[in-house]
């Protein structure tokens, strides 16, 4: 039986390790797509780059920045999407005070204080409190700095001047699932909730004792979701 390409778009600053256990176990008779957002300084920059180089259709999955490409990915180019997961994101346009906050972040990521910065911006609230809060971390300080930062500028640019795409969900017509945990201040599960009540065939999924990358923090639970939501018709 025919099984459509998956295509996985990363968060901001995020390697395929954010995905490590899903590209794995999703495979299965399955191609499975990793897609880079490293180029471009806006948002329909970065999706046109996606959609140079992915299959006529696919079935597509963004967390947080890349739940946000995969909205305008959605917006330019519905036809080419089969089904759409969208992960710990946000489907608002940047608030004016979250897009001058970034100025200073540009500015010591430019001087090649990138380690302070992202310290900053991974702050530990971001995921599920135990003893995986400290790997997970880890691993994401480990992907951010040897992405380095050029990309950290150009996502930075990209998020300050990203649309409102609450119209675009109205006006999704295939299978969508939601997907947050439950302990994701960065996006957290109400954010979550409005996305499913905007998109007409949205199922909602909050993955517990998650934070803001559940891939990371539950990898079994969030590829035995993702698994569901690609054997729906």
């Amino acid at each position: 039986m025919y099984k459509e390409p998956l295509v996985f778009l990363p968060g901001m600053m995020c390697d395929m390790r954010l995905f490590e256990h899903q590209l794995i176990n999703l495979a299965v008779g399955r191609s499975v797509i990793f897609a880079t957002i490293t180029q471009g300084t806006t948002i329909c920059e970065i999706a046109k780059s996606v959609l140079r180089d992915t299959p006529a259709k696919f079935a597509l999955a963004g967390l947080s920045m890349g739940g946000i490409v995969a909205m305008e990915i959605l917006r330019l180019a519905p036809e080419r999407l089969t089904k759409l997961a969208l992960m710990d994101t946000n489907p608002l346009a940047e608030t004016p005070q979250a897009a001058a906050d970034r100025e200073p972040q540009i500015i010591k990521a430019k001087k090649g204080q990138m380690l302070e910065v992202i310290r900053d911006e991974m702050k530990p609230s971001y995921f599920a409190p135990g003893g995986k809060r400290k790997e997970v971390l880890n691993v994401v300080m480990d992907m951010a700095l040897k992405l380095g930062p050029d990309v950290f500028i150009r996502q930075s640019r990209a998020l300050q001047k990203r649309l409102d795409q609450q119209a675009t969900l109205r006006g999704a017509k295939l299978n969508t699932l939601v997907l947050c945990g439950e302990f994701d201040s960065l996006c957290p599960p109400k954010r979550h909730q409005l996305m499913t009540e905007l998109i007409p065939d949205a199922r909602l999924k909050v993955i517990e004792n998650a934070g803001h990358l559940p891939t990371l923090e539950q990898p079994s639970e969030t590829t035995e979701v993702m698994q569901e939501w690609l054997s729906q018709p």
